[in-house]
């Protein structure tokens, strides 16, 4: 039986009408910021080639890559049990510049970079999780294989680039940054079902997860198989992550700070923080591209540089409730 089922009349349904009052309130914030309706309550001329070409698309990649990334974040912070996780921590975000790199030093023009972007992250991702079970490192293994084969990546990708010619590494430098002025719809086609593979499996994860918050033996005792849930969640992640990577460049925080802002209000299960963390985070990113866009007019700056100047704040927010929660 539901948990609406076992609620009274009046309250179940005035959380229906708070739900549709949000919907409602989500619609009309995502048509203004994403400037459809051209400042003002029009409806948008869709035979204006600015709307078809620039702002649809602008506005369809800043909520799949905010969804993604607070997703991922979501369901890392739970296997980690640590909500300063993200999604770079597993290697994803490394591998896919080192894919980058690679394809654009080397000359290769026939390779797509969206998708030697998702390659190389996933690649990375499934080679941590591999050797870790290899060596039985656990969770603190996959930590800390993550952390090392990332700074591994990045160290090549600093090297390549310190051996690249201009015109590479500005190119790199523009990836890097993370724009979502990249929107390639021949290389979505690819993407969002892998995407949405990976959004699949965190879902399925999410009771598993619960269990495992509640630590490592107690899970066991739940019937929970250790093993498959982490390689399942990393590369879940990796999946939904970079996919993100793919369709914008590398963006990071999203995936910290979502989470834990969302929890703030939503104590219930993974599930429900993760979908509703996938929602915030779709708002969250569209609203820093509208600053991002407007804040140095004509410029156009990378939302991945916005959300950099926002995350410190919040990372030390989080590490300020951490510090009291312990006090307390």
């Amino acid at each position: 039986m539901s948990g609406a089922m076992l609620l009274p009349p009046g309250r179940a349904a005035g959380i229906y009408l708070r739900h549709a009052m949000l919907a409602l309130f989500s619609l009309a914030l995502l048509w203004w910021l994403a400037g459809l309706g051209a400042g003002h309550w029009a409806v948008p001329r869709w035979e204006d080639p600015l709307v078809r070409q620039l702002r649809v698309p602008r506005l369809i990649n800043a909520l799949l890559v905010g969804a993604a990334l607070a997703c991922s974040g979501a369901a890392l912070q739970a296997l980690f049990r640590n909500p300063l996780a993200d999604p770079g921590l597993i290697g994803t975000s490394a591998g896919a510049a080192l894919g980058v790199i690679l394809v654009l030093a080397g000359g290769l023009s026939g390779l797509s970079v969206p998708l030697a972007a998702f390659g190389g992250g996933l690649l990375v991702t499934l080679a941590i999780v591999a050797l870790n079970r290899l060596v039985g490192g656990g969770l603190a293994g996959l930590l800390i294989l993550g952390v090392v084969v990332g700074a591994s990546c990045g160290a090549v990708v600093g090297l390549l680039l310190l051996m690249s010619d201009d015109l590479v590494l500005r190119g790199a430098t523009n990836w890097l940054a993370g724009s979502l002025a990249q929107w390639r719809g021949g290389d979505a086609i690819y993407v969002l079902p892998l995407m949405g593979l990976g959004f699949a499996i965190l879902l399925a994860t999410a009771r598993d997860l619960d269990c495992l918050l509640l630590g490592d033996d107690t899970a066991r005792s739940m019937g929970v198989d250790l093993i498959r849930v982490r390689t399942l969640t990393a590369v879940g992640a990796a999946l939904l992550t970079g996919g993100a990577v793919t369709l914008s460049g590398i963006i990071g925080f999203v995936g910290m700070m979502i989470p834990n802002a969302v929890g703030v209000f939503c104590r219930r299960s993974r599930r429900a923080l993760m979908l509703w963390s996938a929602w915030a985070g779709a708002v969250f990113l569209l609203l820093i591209d509208c600053v991002a866009r407007e804040v140095a007019y004509p410029v156009d700056l990378p939302a991945g540089a916005v959300a950099a100047l926002v995350g410190p704040a919040c990372f030390l927010w989080i590490f300020w409730r951490l510090q009291r929660g312990h006090r307390d």
